[in-house]
């Protein structure tokens, strides 16, 4: 079960990051998409659903791999220090 929440958890940044492709790619062939007004609005909002996506998805595999002791020294940094 805990493996479905997983994979679950990271369809949903993975279709965003998506999505903000597809904005960005409509904005450089100038097709508007209905809720922007403006095609730079859209490039914009398409970059932050990027950035948001892949940055949920390599934090969660930095975690993962934090807690399996797989990551170089500097990301094992003590919180306490």
């Amino acid at each position: 079960m805990g493996r479905i929440v997983a994979l679950v958890l990271l369809v949903i940044p993975v279709i965003l990051a998506g999505y903000g492709i597809k904005l960005m790619r409509d904005m450089l062939f100038g097709i508007l998409q209905p809720p922007f007004p403006f095609l730079w609005l859209q490039f914009l909002s398409g970059a932050l659903l990027l950035v948001i996506g892949l940055g949920f998805i390599s934090g969660f595999v930095l975690h993962r791999d934090k807690k399996k002791n797989k990551v170089q020294d500097r990301f094992n940094k003590n919180e306490g220090k």
